[in-house]
């Protein structure tokens, strides 16, 4: 009989699991991988300040990262230096003051293992309703915005032809990944999360033909990758976060090798 700490893990992978999956396409589709990585940096700043000033670390984090993703939006109008230059500025430096501040924090007992690599088998009650109620408008926000996200990702400039404001798009997109890395942070920690994000999209990528498919895919693949996580976790007595990765990272892997023999053997 499985305990309810692993019950609730479940429950809260999955929900994570199903929010990554479209977010996860995007991110590849407009090739802003890099990025994500710079909002999980500052998820860090983020966990520190909430720490510092007893806030809900959904929430803190949640605000940190939409104000880099921000700042990354006009710096990248104020400034000719590329933006994977503006990325790497971004992530080391927030990274850096959170880092810092933890160190001025000595009166706070951190377990910095927890804020990098997650502990999921600690969520709680409230963990869970924050994932779900937080996934489900994100999902909900994504669908209002998906045609002219998806106009923009195809064609910026055939977009704003149409009047499907892509600018305004693109600043909500940021902000729903802002809110994601907040609802997972606690899973996966800070330097998992992008790999959350990527790998099983990567992996339906492999194996789909359309953008529908990619996007199941990469739902059902994150949802795996959760469940025999978890299990393995338990089973080898390993930290529960990195091995959620590994399975996704098994499953890319195997999408490397389809089945596709069939086709040729009929020619």
């Amino acid at each position: 009989m499985l305990d309810d700490f692993f019950i609730r893990a479940l429950i809260a992978g999955i929900g994570v699991a199903i929010v990554a999956g479209p977010l996860g396409c995007l991110v590849i589709w407009r090739r802003l991988s890099y990025f994500g990585d710079t909002l999980s940096h500052s998820a860090l700043l983020g966990i520190t300040l909430a720490y510092s000033f007893s806030i809900n670390i959904s929430l803190s984090v949640f605000l940190i990262s939409g104000i880099v993703a921000i700042i990354l939006i006009n710096l990248q109008k104020r400034t000719k230096l590329p933006g994977d230059a503006l990325l790497g500025l971004l992530a080391h430096s927030t990274l850096a003051i959170g880092l810092v501040i933890i160190g001025f924090l000595s009166f706070i007992r951190f377990d910095l293992m927890g804020l990098l690599f997650g502990d999921i088998l600690a969520v709680n009650i409230e963990d869970i309703f924050v994932i779900w109620l937080g996934g489900l408008s994100i999902l909900g926000i994504l669908f209002i915005i998906w045609k002219s996200l998806f106009a923009a990702t195809v064609s910026y400039d055939l977009a704003a032809a149409e009047g499907m404001k892509p600018d305004r798009s693109n600043l909500i997109f940021t902000l729903l990944l802002a809110g994601v890395i907040a609802i997972s942070i606690k899973m996966v920690g800070v330097l998992l999360i992008t790999g959350l994000l990527l790998i099983p999209a990567a992996m339906a990528r492999n194996i789909s033909n359309n953008p529908q498919q990619m996007i199941i895919l990469s739902i059902l693949g994150g949802i795996l990758s959760v469940v025999i996580g978890l299990f393995c976790s338990l089973e080898f007595n390993t930290a529960s976060g990195p091995t959620i990765i590994v399975v996704a990272l098994a499953f890319f892997i195997l999408s490397l090798f389809p089945l596709k023999k069939s086709t040729s053997l009929q020619k």
